[in-house]
Order: structure tokens, then C-alpha cells, then sequence
């Protein structure tokens, strides 16, 4: 798909809203995670160095239209301000309140607005919010890939009242690497899926099982198409309301000549307080749950990492914020990183696992939209993208 490119925008005096991903876990007020806010910040400097008035937004958590101080964006405005290397003035309040200190702002001025979420008319998509938030600019620039698939106001509904706007830097770059993988994969193309459930990844899979070539599948949701291979996986978590259309993925999959990876072995306990054992698949208790790939299954999938020429990933290969069931996932990390095929990983805890192991840098390409990655490659249409498109 063609974006319009922020770089034809004439910015220089004018007032930019800016739509970056500043939704960071944080800790007792404190960012945990400073790597949204890294992304976004090129973009904020190129920006204020040409001369425009920035006025960035975006949300922070689940504040369900209110205000709610432990969601607010003021830690975020620090951390922004020594990544982009320009003074950051933080709004508190509402759009409204912020009108007049954003047109008594100076070209090359970086200002944040609040939470949008404190509003209800931001998830809403209400046409009088998205009026609110085109009040304070001129211009509208998308740099949130990982909203794109929410049509909000701030990523879908204001981008149309104004005449002038495009995707940043980083929307670009995601839509051409996963463009890459989606249309047109350099074969073998190995798709690695885990997490835990299907439910939340049905389309994509089947969207999957459509063009891969290779198909693994790990993780909880491993688990469900094992029950609809008639495997007992004793206490593991099964969504046996899906067995019929994992049943379906399978099949057709393989009818098509897709070669689908299925765990073969596992790191098997009955809690997770446990250090576990290991155990082929066909041999779990009653009361026992599978939590990780094992070194057979690991094994298959780095061979099939090491043949492929596209490999794409998204969800842990297991219990992967717990020591003892992180082997597989970090496993996964480290041979798409030796790998020579173009690799992209999409989003939430296999980035987590690619930075853990220290290889995010390797790798073709690290998407920071978990979500809207896997909508896009099912082939939806993002909202936030439909309306920058040429």
C-alpha cells in the first residue's frame, strides 16, 4: 500500500498533531520500558528541527473515558525529552485546555498533550472530539503503527479533517517489511505462531496456513490444535470450543502442502512454581500442564529457522515471564537471529524475548505492533492506515 510521506509535508512554522505509541508499562510512576518512546522519538525531533510546531499525543493504558493519575503521561514526557534531545512541554488537562499554550507555542517546540484515553470521545471515535484535537494544528502525522488497527479518533476519525497528512518513519517501515512477508515472501517462509490462545489470533492463523510454507505452532495455543490431533494434554489450557476449526487450519493447511511443526516434546509441571521435566507430548498427566517446548520440538524448529528465507513470529513458545519455561521462546530468538532469511517478529513478549536475548539488532525487522501486525497480515484493513493511504 502507497502512504502519503511525512517527508512532502511543509511543516516549517506550522502546528503538527502527532500520533506516536507512548503506551509504556509503568512502575511505581516510573517508565519500565523506555522502547515506544525510543521509536517515536526520531520522528518528534525531525519534526521540531524542521521547524513545526509538534503537538504530540497518544494514550497510555485502559483509562475507560476518565481520568486516572496512575495513566498518566507525565512520566512519559521526561524520557521523550532526553530520547528526541528537544524540551518537552507536558499539558495536563484536557484537549481544550491545552488550545492556548499550543498557539503560543515557537516553531521547533515539542508539547504533549495527556492521556487521550481520559476522554471518552478518543475510543469512541466521536466526530466532536476528533473536531477537539483538530482545533490545535494544522497538519496530521501517524507514527503509531500498533493503534493502527483501531479506529480512534486520534489514529482514524481526526486524520480526516485535515487535508494534509501522512504516515511517519516508523508506520512506513512497518507496512514495507510486513508488506514484504504478506504479498510477496522470498520462500521458504516459515511462520512461527505461540501465545496462548487461538481465539485471538483465528484469522491470522488461517491467513497463515494460506501462504506459509512452514507453519509452527507453539505455546498455549499449541495445545488446542494437540487436543484436535487427539493428543491428551492433561490440565494444559485447551479452548475446546475450537477444536473443530484447529481441526479445519490443519487440514486445509496441509492439503495445500504447508508443512505444519506441532510440539513433539514439552516442558511439563503441574504448577508453575515448578522447575518441570521434560516429556514427549503423548505422555502428560492428569494434572499436569505443558508449559514450554521441549529440545526435540526446539531442535525441529531452529532446522526449519535455518532453512527458511522468510521467517515471521509472533507469541512465546511458552510460560515466558518465568525462568523455567523461557528456554523455548529465547530459543526461538537466537535462531531467527543466526539465521540469513529476512525475519521479522511482531510485537508484545517475542520482542520481549528478542531484547532479552540480546538480538533484536540481528533481525530484519522488530514490529511494534503486536495487534495490528497480525490484522495486517491477515489482510484487514487497519483504519489508521486506510486513511493515509494515497
Amino acid at each position: 500500500m502507497a502512504l502519503r510521506n511525512m517527508d512532502r509535508l511543509q511543516v516549517a512554522g506550522r502546528r503538527v498533531l502527532l500520533r506516536v505509541d507512548l503506551n509504556v508499562p509503568l512502575t511505581s510512576g516510573q517508565v519500565g520500558d523506555e522502547t515506544r518512546i525510543r521509536e517515536a522519538a526520531p520522528t518528534v525531533r525531525t519534526l521540531a528541527e524542521r521547524g513545526a510546531v509538534v503537538v504530540a499525543c497518544s494514550h497510555l493504558g485502559r483509562a475507560k473515558g476518565k481520568p486516572d493519575p496512575a495513566l498518566s503521561l507525565a512520566p512519559v514526557a521526561g524520557v521523550l525529552e532526553r530520547l528526541s534531545g528537544r524540551p518537552v512541554c507536558f499539558l495536563p488537562g484536557s484537549v481544550e485546555a491545552a488550545l492556548a499554550p499550543v498557539q503560543a507555542a515557537k516553531p521547533g517546540e515539542v508539547l504533549l498533550l495527556e492521556n487521550l484515553r481520559f476522554d471518552p470521545g478518543e475510543e469512541r471515535n466521536d466526530p466532536a472530539f476528533c473536531q477537539r484535537l483538530a482545533t490545535l494544528a494544522e497538519l496530521y502525522v501517524n507514527d503509531a503503527f500498533g493503534t493502527a488497527h483501531r479506529a480512534h479518533a486520534s489514529t482514524a476519525g481526526v486524520a480526516l479533517l485535515f487535508p494534509e497528512r501522512a504516515a511517519g518513519p516508523l508506520v512506513q517501515r512497518e507496512v514495507a517489511a510486513l508488506s514484504r512477508v504478506r504479498d510477496n515472501p522470498a520462500r521458504p517462509y516459515l511462520a512461527i505462531v505461540g501465545g496462548a490462545k487461538i481465539s485471538g489470533k483465528l484469522e491470522t492463523l488461517q491467513a497463515l496456513s494460506r501462504s506459509a510454507d512452514l507453519l509452527a505452532l507453539v505455546g498455549g495455543m499449541a495445545n488446542t490444535f494437540l487436543a484436535a490431533e487427539g493428543v491428551e494434554v492433561g490440565a494444559s489450557l485447551v479452548e475446546r470450543d475450537l477444536l473443530p476449526t484447529a481441526r479445519e487450519i490443519l487440514d486445509f493447511a496441509r492439503q495445500r502442502g504447508c508443512r505444519v511443526i506441532l510440539p513433539e516434546d514439552a516442558v511439563i509441571a503441574r504448577t508453575l512454581e515448578e522447575t518441570g521435566r521434560i516429556g514427549p507430548v503423548t505422555g502428560v498427566g492428569n494434572e499436569e500442564k505443558i508449559l514450554d517446548i521441549g529440545p526435540l520440538t526446539q531442535a525441529g524448529i531452529e532446522a526449519a529457522v535455518a532453512s527458511a528465507a522468510t521467517v515471521f513470529w509472533n507469541g512465546p513458545a511458552g510460560v515466558f515471564e518465568r525462568p523455567a519455561f523461557a528456554h523455548g521462546t529465547l530459543a526461538i530468538a537466537r535462531a531467527m537471529a543466526a539465521s540469513r532469511a529476512f525475519t521479522v517478529v511482531g510485537g508484545g513478549e517475542s520482542v520481549a524475548a528478542v531484547q532479552q536475548a540480546g538480538v533484536a539488532d540481528a533481525l530484519s525487522h522488530v514490529s511494534t505492533g503486536g495487534g495490528a501486525s497480525l490484522e495486517f497480515l491477515a489482510g484487514f484493513t487497519l483504519p489508521g492506515l486506510a486513511v493515509l493511504e494515497e
